[in-house]
C-alpha cells in the first residue's frame, strides 16, 4: 500500500462512491456515465475549485483548526451544516429541474445561491466556479446548446451549472450529488493539508472521514422537499469576512 499514490487512493475511493449508485443503469452507458462524472468531481477539472478554502484558510489563522483531528472535524461539519442543508438540495433541484425543461426553476435556484452568499469571497467563489463550468460545456459534448445558453443567460452559480453538467452525464440524481460532494471534499482535503498544515498520509485520513459523511449527507439532501434548502453558518461568514482582508494567505476564500 506504501506505493499507491494520494492520487490513485482518491481514484479508488471516488469510484467505490459512485459505482453503487450508477449500477442500475443499462449497461451501455455505465461506464460512459461514470468516467464523465468522475471527470467533474476531478480536481483537475479547469474550475479554479483548488484556489478556494471555504473559510478554513481563516479557520486556521484564528486558531479554531490547528491539527488533524480538528481539520477533520471542521469539514465534517461544514459538510452537515452547510452542502447538506444548502448546496446539495439545490443541486437536486437543479439536476431536477434540467430533467423537466423547467427555466422559471432554473433562475430561482440560482438567484437563491447568490442572495444567501453571506460574504464578497464566498458569492465570488459560486460566481467564477459557475462561469468557468459554463465555458468547460461550452467547449464539451454532453449538455445540449439550448440549455448551455438558458445558463449562460443568468450569472451561473457552481451547484446550477453543475447540476447541468451532471444531469447529461445521463447518470442518476443521486450519483450526481455523490459526485459534486466529493470533488468539494478532495478540494478541501487538499486545503487542510496546505493551510494546517498536514502530510499527505493525513489528507488522505480527512478525506475517508468525509467520504464516509457523503452518503448520508447527499441522502439528507434528496429528502428535503423543493424550497426547504436553508444558508445559515454564521462562523463561517464570519470567517469567511475576516479573510478578505487576512494579511498572508494562500487561498481566495
Amino acid at each position: 500500500m506504501g506505493s499507491w499514490t494520494a492520487a490513485s487512493l482518491s481514484l479508488l475511493a471516488v469510484t467505490g462512491l459512485f459505482r453503487a449508485a450508477v449500477t442500475r443503469l443499462p449497461l451501455p452507458m455505465l461506464d460512459t456515465s461514470l468516467l464523465q462524472l468522475m471527470w467533474l468531481a476531478s480536481p483537475a477539472l479547469p474550475i479554479g475549485g483548488f484556489s478556494y478554502s471555504e473559510g478554513l484558510e481563516a479557520a486556521v489563522d484564528s486558531g479554531l483548526v490547528r491539527d488533524e483531528h480538528e481539520a477533520a472535524a471542521w469539514l465534517v461539519e461544514q459538510l452537515q451544516l452547510g452542502l447538506a442543508r444548502a448546496e446539495l438540495p439545490v443541486l437536486a433541484q437543479a439536476w431536477q429541474a434540467w430533467h423537466d425543461g423547467d427555466a422559471a426553476a432554473i433562475e430561482s435556484l440560482n438567484a437563491w445561491v447568490l442572495h444567501t452568499r453571506e460574504s464578497a469571497e464566498l458569492r465570488a467563489q459560486t460566481e467564477q466556479m459557475g462561469r468557468s463550468l459554463l465555458e468547460w460545456l461550452r467547449n464539451h459534448t454532453t449538455a445540449p446548446r439550448a440549455q448551455i445558453a438558458q445558463l449562460a443567460a443568468h450569472s451561473p452559480t457552481y451547484p446550477v451549472a453543475f447540476a447541468l453538467a451532471a444531469y447529461s452525464t445521463q447518470a442518476p440524481q443521486r450519483a450526481c450529488l455523490l459526485a459534486y460532494a466529493f470533488g468539494w471534499a478532495e478540494n478541501m482535503a487538499q486545503a487542510a493539508i496546505k493551510s494546517v498544515p498536514l502530510g499527505q498520509s493525513a489528507g488522505q485520513r480527512i478525506l475517508s472521514a468525509l467520504s464516509a459523511a457523503i452518503p448520508p449527507a447527499v441522502d439528507h439532501a434528496l429528502g428535503l422537499p423543493a424550497g426547504a434548502q436553508q444558508s445559515f453558518s454564521p462562523m463561517l461568514a464570519i470567517l469567511s469576512a475576516q479573510h478578505e482582508v487576512q494579511y498572508s494567505r494562500l487561498f481566495r476564500s
